[in-house]
């Protein structure tokens, strides 16, 4: 296990990602990582979760969207096309943005996204542009690393005076999406920079270290500031405190505010009108997420003293956590917006309400552009009303910020076809139709697990979260539902694993608790296993079974046991114990097509030992980290060439590529986001792989040739003459010389320090075979 301390911690993934330690026999080159999409989907305009966005005060058509893991967007046209910034920058999530008022080319990312669920994930400091979005720096790392920022404000009075509010990382348990990082713990709550970000000091006088929800400025006095402290499960403290003195001390208000109860608090301040704010009050959720209504949306007229009741009702449903936004109109200030699950506006201080909900749901961000228009970032994308929310308009051409799920799928005869789970925008299908490819919507909710199979017809199956709920389709119809015969009661990880046998391809498993398997595609279910967890609340996040062994599975739970079955999934033996990750669906486990004893664990964790196998069934285990730096490792694939064994590793920063002894990794391809990797699938069928992200869509490259280290995409004569310059016979036998180490790294597959008859054979076998 890796060990770090904070002391000792200081972010050198973007060095880590940059560069390859080691180059090894795999080229990784010459390919280009080449985005799918979608951006967006055909039928209703949607995108991926949008967690921020800001509009210029004097250009009308430029404007700055935040995808919840996606990294920053510009736009200079209104909206018609979006350019991504932050692609290649530490991580890709964020939760706030701002600009100078004084300066509007100087921009301000805060990363981490302060929603709270399992994939808001953490933060690597606050990203400055000085150019408008062109080029980027870190700063603050230290500070903030490891949690999240829902606000940042810069004084109008002095460009070099910053304000945050920062917040723990978020998921069930808590502080999950943190991933294990050795900061998250750190302090939170408000904090102010007078040197524009550098360095940040963390205010305490009058304030808490609890969690920031908010923070505003007075529009004119500039040492008027109101923040709000609101821990999504409550804690005394939560609550809106005043500053008057640009935030040296504070003070925290009460008049007519509620006492108990208090979860996440969110404000607004009218423009026009300084003296009236608004606020959302959540009430506290549970450990697992839920209760978290509104308790109701609470108004003043006199900067703060008083507070009443506005009557709104609950617009958050149960998870008020996780979509909590509000602005006024900027010269009404009888007139705001207050949105969570639907989006709400006043136009008479809070007297009554009307829904003026977007397209889409789950409301993140609001802001007006310099057209008077409002903006709304939601688990949609990004929508436009220019008439107060009566009616919407998408803005997400050109946007690519999806967040996949893992359980992709591909099609055993069609190479257009790619099927994926996402999060709030159902499972959607990549197809070509009349000479045109496009992501199509095909099931709702929140997608899930894929799986799809030829036989006499082509059988897929796809999810929508929830226990039991599994549709089947035939032949690329409708998808109709088929999970009568699973218990309502049995627990999933939000969403199940849902897959095939590779043997026995008409039999398929779902996991619960507990595993379900169907002997006709899914037609039917029955249950063949006891529970495989250690109890309530917990279910089964990731199942696979061996290509060579139809009777062999592994299983990992969301407790963090690893198990195996060598009967079919009847009987489970536990393996492993206390293995971290993310609590829901993942693909996280893999088998060797040719041997079901070996078996790959990938770690989503920090600090943790983030790539694992096992030769004998999950009994003993190996470290394979090697030369990879410290970060989670979400998804992992194996496959086989010409007898050598690729293993491919999905992490928070990219893919990584092994071959021979598994120790040494190399960063795989280029153009590849630092984005989550929440899944690898490898489709041997049209020789590429296909990968899912979380955050930045769906991403191909053809499968890497492993023979062929001069990158020109065959495997010719003038790679066989480079392994016969470097061929230095068995290690050992008289007359062996160690090849250099360039050699080695070019031809030396099996990674057992020679380059002698294995490799020989390897380039005979494959000369045949150019691609």
């Amino acid at each position: 296990m890796k060990s770090v301390t904070d002391q000792q911690f200081h972010w050198n993934f973007w060095a880590c990602m940059s560069i390859a330690v080691f180059a090894f026999a795999v080229s990784t080159t010459a390919e280009t990582w080449q985005n799918l999409g979608p951006s967006p989907l055909l039928q209703d305009n949607y995108n991926g979760r949008c967690s921020a966005v800001i509009a210029s005060p004097t250009d009308p058509n430029k404007y700055y969207v935040a995808g919840a893991t996606g990294g920053v967007w510009r736009t200079t046209d209104g909206g018609q096309s979006w350019t991504p910034l932050t692609d290649f920058m530490p991580i890709s999530s964020i939760g706030a943005l701002a600009l100078d008022p004084s300066n509007e080319d100087i921009v301000y990312a805060g990363t981490g996204e302060a929603n709270f669920a399992n994939h808001s994930i953490y933060g690597l400091g606050l990203y400055k542009s000085v150019d408008g979005g062109d080029n980027w720096e870190v700063l603050a790392e230290e500070t903030f690393a490891g949690r999240t920022f829902s606000r940042i404000v810069v004084s109008y009075a002095n460009s070099q005076v910053l304000f945050a509010s920062v917040m723990h990382a978020g998921g069930f348990p808590a502080r999950v999406a943190a991933k294990g990082h050795p900061l998250k713990d750190g302090p939170v709550g408000i904090f102010r920079s007078i040197d524009g970000g550098v360095t940040w000091e963390h205010l305490l006088n009058g304030l808490p270290n609890q969690a920031g929800s908010d923070v505003w400025m007075h529009p004119t006095y500039s040492n008027i500031l109101y923040a709000a402290i609101g821990d999504i499960f409550g804690v005394p403290e939560n609550g809106i405190y005043k500053s008057t003195n640009g935030g040296d001390s504070w003070t925290k208000l009460e008049g007519g505010l509620p006492t108990s109860n208090v979860g996440r608090i969110t404000l607004a301040v009218a423009p026009s009108n300084p003296q009236r704010l608004y606020a959302i009050i959540t009430e506290e959720a549970d450990a697992f997420g839920g209760d978290a209504e509104t308790l109701d949306v609470y108004r003043t007229v006199d900067g703060g003293t008083t507070w009443g009741p506005t009557n709104s009702g609950n617009f958050q449903a149960t998870y008020g956590w996780f979509l909590s936004t509000a602005i006024v109109h900027p010269h009404n200030d009888q007139m705001c917006f207050v949105g969570g699950l639907s989006l709400l506006r006043t136009g008479n201080g809070g007297g009554s309400y009307v829904l003026v909900t977007p397209p889409h749901v789950d409301m993140h961000g609001l802001a007006w552009d310099a057209a008077g228009r409002l903006l709304c970032a939601n688990d949609g994308g990004l929508h436009r009303s220019d008439d107060n929310g009566n009616s919407w308009e998408p803005l997400n051409a050109g946007l690519s910020v999806f967040q996949f799920y893992p359980g992709l799928s591909v099609h055993p005869n069609r190479e257009d076809y790619i099927l994926g789970g996402t999060q709030d925008n159902g499972t959607n299908l990549r197809a070509t139709y009349f000479g045109e490819t496009q992501w199509y919507h095909r099931l709702g909710g929140d997608g899930g697990c894929t799986t799809t199979t030829q036989g006499i017809a082509t059988f897929a199956l796809a999810e929508l979260q929830g226990t039991g709920n599994v549709y089947r389709a035939i032949n690329v119809g409708s998808f109709n539902y088929v999970g009568h015969d699973i218990s309502g009661a049995d627990r999933v990880s939000f969403v199940a694993p849902i897959v095939s046998n590779p043997v026995n391809v008409n039999t398929k498993y779902y996991g619960t608790q507990r595993v379900w398997r169907s002997l006709n595609n899914g037609l039917d279910w029955s249950p063949i296993s006891g529970d495989l967890t250690s109890g309530f609340p917990y279910a089964i996040r990731s199942l696979v079974f061996s290509r060579s062994n139809a009777d062999v599975g592994y299983a990992v739970t969301n407790d963090g046991r690893v198990l195996v079955s060598t009967d079919g999934g009847l009987n489970w033996d536990l393996k492993l114990e206390g293995v971290p990750g993310w609590p829901r669906l993942t693909r996280e486990i893999a088998i060797d097509p040719d041997d079901e004893a070996t078996v790959y664990l990938a770690v989503a964790w920090f600090g943790e030992d983030q790539i694992r196998r096992s030769t004998d069934y999950g009994t003993t285990w190996e470290v394979l980290d090697g030369n990879l730096p410290d970060v989670p490792a979400n998804s992992v694939a194996v496959y086989r060439d010409a007898g050598l064994r690729i293993v491919l590793l999905g992490t928070d920063g990219g893919v990584w590529i092994s071959s021979g002894d598994e120790t040494r990794w190399s960063k795989y391809g280029e153009g590849l986001p630092n984005v989550p990797i929440m899944d690898v699938v490898v489709d041997e069928v049209y020789d590429r792989i296909i990968l899912g992200s979380l955050g930045r869509g769906a991403w191909l490259m053809p499968v890497p040739n492993v023979a062929d280290p001069d990158g020109d995409g065959d495997v010719d004569v003038t790679d066989l003459q480079g392994l016969q310059n470097c061929f230095s016979g068995e290690k050992g036998a008289e007359g062996f010389l160690p090849p250099s180490e360039s050699c080695l790294t070019r031809y030396d597959f099996d990674r057992d320090g020679d380059v002698d008859q294995f490799e020989l054979s390897h380039y005979v076998g494959r000369l045949s075979d150019p691609q």
